[in-house]
């Protein structure tokens, strides 16, 4: 088994007729992902190296069965694209668009409460169940299919990651995203590693700023059977410093690596202060 996506999934992608959406389109559908069809306004009834394309994500549901899509549109028109995607009753949004308004997010997620759409994202690489689909920009060959799950907040950790744990391979690997506000979180990935029985580890990693890792491991101290692993990344970094995502940032004291380090021990989730740390960890609890 996996978590979110699988060989099952039919995947809708928003963009499919710009030079990012074009390219991932076709690197998906050649990692084995059912890429049933394409979205852009105005070119409904095109195609796109023989995927069809809509003009709205509500008749590309209707027509091919869709359950998930991706967006590869700008920032300034994902939030609509999520949106509509959202209406459309589709069960899994993935928004890979950087730079998409913090507001324009609490929007996006209001509207979606209490309907059956998980979003994640935006400002994430996507998800991978290797050797079964992948929805997202993450290189398929750096993973192995596996029984380890890896929920991260950065995209190229993800993968330098992966590397460490290939001798166990993975079960899923998230990118939640590092941005502020996003819609699908730690907790969330930690709740469905848990449950998933492919997943026999799990490995956060967490980045500088907010309180997401201090919450994940009060979750994991209550609820997750499973070994956990945890990495924080940005323990150099200055106060005051944004670094890298809108998210990693320590703000007023609080936020900083050592804060989360000692949050992540007192849950008894064994810590790694170097990716390379993580595959030893592994093979003495597996």
């Amino acid at each position: 088994m996996s978590i979110l996506i699988d060989g099952q999934t039919k995947l809708i992608v928003q963009g499919i007729t710009g030079r990012d959406g074009g390219f991932h389109a076709r690197a998906m559908r050649e990692y084995g992902t059912q890429v049933v069809g394409g979205v852009t306004p105005g070119k409904g009834g095109a195609d796109a190296d023989g995927i069809p394309v809509f003009d709205s994500v509500e008749e590309a549901v209707r027509e091919t069965g869709a359950d998930a899509s991706i967006v590869f549109v700008p920032a300034r028109f994902a939030t609509d694209a999520m949106f509509e995607a959202v209406a459309a009753g589709l069960r899994l949004v993935v928004c890979v668009a950087e730079g998409v308004p913090t507001l324009d997010m609490v929007k996006v997620l209001d509207y979606a409460k209490g309907r059956n759409t998980r979003i994640l994202g935006p400002n994430c690489p996507g998800l991978i169940s290797p050797g079964k689909a992948k929805v997202g920009i993450m290189p398929g060959a750096s993973f192995k299919q596996g029984c380890v799950g890896v929920v991260s907040r950065s995209g190229t950790l993800t993968y330098e990651i992966a590397s460490h744990t290939a001798e166990f391979g993975q079960s899923t690997v998230v990118g939640i995203g590092g941005d502020p506000v996003i819609g699908t979180d730690f907790i969330d990935c930690l709740r469905m590693f848990n449950d998933d029985p492919e997943t026999r580890a799990i490995v956060m990693v967490g980045e500088i700023g907010g309180t997401d890792e201090e919450r994940a491991a009060e979750f994991v101290k209550a609820s997750v059977k499973k070994p956990v692993f945890g990495f924080v990344a940005g323990q150099t970094a200055p106060p005051g410093k944004r670094m890298g995502h809108a998210g990693a940032i320590i703000s007023g004291g609080s936020g900083t690596a050592e804060e989360k380090i000692k949050a992540l021990e007192a849950a008894g989730i064994g810590v790694v202060y170097e990716p390379q740390e993580i595959a030893d960890k592994l093979k003495a609890k597996l």
